[in-house]
């Protein structure tokens, strides 16, 4: 007689992801506030709406991935800072509409759940929601055997924010000689790793391991630091001074995120020189002989966001965002014409 087949010998463990829901929880929990209503595992999760202050509510929702950078992940063998770049690519999204974040869930696939690999990925996801403010409020963890190679997984999330109507920030208000303010990014973030691996992996056949003097660190520590989020920087400045537009500079670069916004019959001077272009970029530029443009249209170039300002209201803004920690810039102008111009 046959032997009985079973769940596990299928490739599905589901003690193990049991297990893994358990390491999660002491991270997931630290995320809640007093708008949570069901604890991790329900079917569905409750979040309760603070409407205080707010006319007429607008939710405001983004989804993204962290894309490649996975392979860093793997290649380092450090898991517990990706769910931070994946929480960054939704949260600083829905900023830019003006939102408060309020909820994020996620999503992990993988081919076969290791507990403790799961628990330091929602450590990193966990982490990014206190940064970003925003509460961890459930997700999901897929074991799809035979779909993923051994070791690898891919994740990603969706936040939800809210906004009164009338405070929507859609760039429509930009108009000439409005200035761009722009706020450091922490690195390459979470676009652009396609050409990354191309140049370090297959150009320069560097290990992840090799220490790189120019960026005083291991090539690895260098690509996997965590995105950057934006939301401690627009609640000090949202508040207080009006914002015409906010731009979140991820794939696409300047040319392709900057004009996302900008009214037609409009065009941005961005002045090059008037901020310091991180290491990283500048050895990648030099090692692969990649042209300038090309940089700006596939990197942040250490500029994480932008918010477009009018003039008179620059300075306020480049003081407020300096309390906050920031060392904004003033990069660039609104002027008439089309397109970025690189100056």
């Amino acid at each position: 007689m046959d032997e009985k087949l079973t769940y596990k010998e299928a490739g599905v463990d589901t003690k193990e992801g049991e297990k893994a829901v358990l390491l999660m929880k002491e991270h997931v929990k630290k995320t809640f506030n007093a708008n949570v209503l069901t604890g991790l595992g329900s079917f569905g999760s409750l979040f309760k709406l603070d409407l205080t202050g707010i006319k007429e509510p607008v939710l405001v929702a983004g989804t993204d991935g962290v894309g490649t950078k996975l392979k860093i992940a793997f290649m380092t063998d450090k898991h517990d800072t990706i769910g931070q770049d994946c929480v960054a690519m939704c949260i600083n999204d829905i900023l830019c509409q003006g939102a408060k974040p309020l909820f994020f869930l996620d999503y992990i696939a993988t081919g076969k759940v290791k507990a403790e690999k799961a628990a330091e990925i929602v450590k990193g996801v966990a982490d990014g929601c206190v940064i970003g403010e925003c509460a961890l409020v459930g997700g999901e963890t897929a074991e799809m055997p035979d779909f993923y190679g051994d070791g690898e997984y891919d994740m990603a999330g969706f936040a939800v924010g809210v906004v009164d109507q009338s405070k929507i920030i859609d760039g429509s208000k930009i108009k000439k000689g409005d200035i761009l303010v722009g706020i450091p990014s922490s690195g390459i973030h979470s676009n652009g790793y396609s050409l990354v691996r191309k140049l370090f992996f297959d150009k320069m056949n560097l290990k992840v391991t090799d220490y790189v003097a120019a960026l005083g660190k291991t090539l690895g520590e260098a690509l996997i630091t965590p995105t950057k989020i934006y939301t401690k920087a627009c609640n000090a400045v949202l508040p207080k001074v009006p914002v015409n537009g906010i731009i979140h500079i991820t794939g696409g670069g300047f040319f392709e995120n900057i004009p996302r916004i900008i009214p037609e019959g409009l065009g941005v001077r961005i002045d090059v020189g008037s901020w310091r272009i991180l290491p990283i970029f500048e050895y990648m530029q030099t090692c692969g002989n990649i042209d300038r443009n090309e940089m700006f249209a596939t990197f942040n170039m250490g500029i994480g966001m932008i918010m477009v300002v009018e003039e008179e209201n620059a300075d306020t803004v480049m003081d407020l965002l300096r309390e906050a920690g920031e060392q904004p810039c003033k990069i660039g102008t609104i002027v008439p014409g089309e397109g970025v111009c690189l100056c």
